[in-house]
């Protein structure tokens, strides 16, 4: 669809009216429909005042449903908690428990285990039960646009629907700033998993946020879990400070990069690096097989100086984790692996890896501490961006910034005195009202 023929999200909500009826879009959320999910994420992404409250009561219930532990239907319905009570601290619940001893014991009994790198996928008649995760695993991928972090998700998400989990995928667009983004590019970009029953695509419109990710996306990955998905993609453009924000919303950083000679090496930001838990060199195979072996040394090496890896220590939640022999000694070290995303080579290896970070996670007592720790850091950036967008939209305050801002321009006023001055004039009229 064109850009000028695009509805916002605010338009496609227009129907709805002022009251949004937030009980039947919830009970539809948690019976795992995917219309269901598409009009809340799209609730959450409108910018309407009118739409606000009705996204945060719908919010508020998906994160209770995720605190009960997944009820459905009447039941959730009826076991809904006043939206002003604080939530307990996460701990498992006794189904969950016993499902992360049982990954954990697996875990263990993987150390040692033969590298299965650049090997094909597992023969469906070959495979063993079904993955079962303990949790939800929030999964954000990142790299310079031609890495082919689209195919990557594709070859990954199929892999990994095929193996009996729910797949949610939450593409930041990548398009400009004016147009906000192209609402089919990133299903375009991933035909099958875009059409599997148990995969859902967003493209997620940056419309001129930092670094192309949108301010909602923390708010769709909730969603994305209260439907019952079982692992959450985040990917995002791969440029400026856009890695910072999606490491702050996922429990694994992956960083997907293009072979390299050695001096694009070298143009590469150190810092994403640093953030990265898992590096993977796509496009392994045919004439630049050799070369990405290359890029792959390089970036060992890079790690070893580095000291790469984002993961923030966790302290006080050793309690959560299950007893299991010998998860004690599962650490974990970021690594970089090969893949061919369009041979659907390496896949296993990436979620063996990716099986190995989420199990020291749990071991060491982070996973929790650092999920606390991420909602804490989004609740100050929301509320700095919340700040702005009234400052920006206060027609007092906007007279008196074009004012100050010739001054400022002229050299006459610094710009932190005419910050002050705005933020003091904003504050002043808000008292007095």
């Amino acid at each position: 669809m064109p850009h000028a023929l695009r509805p916002c999200p605010s338009a496609r909500l227009r129907r709805y009216g002022t009251d949004v009826a937030v009980s039947p879009l919830f009970d539809g959320l948690i019976r795992h429909d995917r219309v269901a999910l598409a009009k809340a994420i799209t609730l959450v992404e409108s910018t309407a005042s009118r739409h606000k409250q009705a996204a945060h009561e719908l919010l508020a219930l998906a994160l209770q449903h995720q605190l009960r532990g997944g009820a459905t239907g009447a039941r959730a319905s009826a076991a809904r908690i006043p939206s002003n009570t604080i939530a307990p601290r996460y701990t498992p619940k006794s189904d969950q428990s016993a499902a992360l001893a049982a990954f954990l014991a697996d875990r263990v009994a993987q150390r040692g285990r033969k590298s299965l790198e650049m090997q094909p996928s597992v023969p469906a008649e070959e495979r063993g039960a079904p993955i079962k995760l303990p949790t939800t695993l929030r999964i954000g991928m990142s790299g310079s646009p031609g890495a082919g972090k689209s195919t990557l998700i594709e070859s990954f998400g199929m892999w990994l629907v095929d193996r009996g989990l729910k797949v949610a995928v939450l593409a930041v667009d990548p398009s400009s700033t004016r147009t906000g983004g192209s609402i089919l590019g990133d299903k375009t970009r991933m035909p099958d998993l875009s059409k599997h029953d148990r995969a859902y695509v967003r493209p997620s419109p940056s419309r001129g946020t930092l670094g192309g990710v949108a301010r909602n996306t923390s708010d769709a990955i909730v969603l994305c879990e209260a439907a019952g998905y079982d692992v959450v993609l985040v990917e995002t453009v791969g440029v400026g400070q856009s890695e910072v924000l999606v490491a702050d919303m996922v429990d694994v950083f992956v960083l997907l990069v293009a072979p390299a000679a050695g001096d694009e090496l070298q143009g590469f930001k150190k810092g994403i690096v640093e953030l990265s838990d898992l590096i993977l060199v796509n496009k392994a195979d045919g004439d630049l097989a050799t070369t990405a072996r290359n890029t792959q040394s390089e970036y060992m090496s890079a790690l070893k100086y580095l000291g790469g890896g984002g993961t923030a220590p966790g302290a006080g939640f050793a309690r959560s984790v299950p007893a299991v022999a010998g998860s004690e000694d599962l650490k974990w070290a970021p690594k970089v692996l090969r893949v061919s995303a369009a041979l659907r080579l390496g896949i296993d290896e990436m979620w063996e890896s990716l099986s190995d970070f989420y199990a020291a996670q749990w071991a060491q007592g982070k996973f929790v501490a650092k999920r606390e720790e991420q909602r804490k850091k989004w609740m100050w950036r929301l509320i700095t961006d919340e700040l702005q967008a009234r400052l920006a939209s206060d027609d007092q305050v906007a007279q008196l910034v074009h004012d100050l801002e010739a001054d400022v321009e002229h050299g006459s006023l610094t710009p932190g005195v005419a910050a002050d001055r705005v933020v003091d004039s904003f504050l002043a009229a808000h008292r007095r009202a």
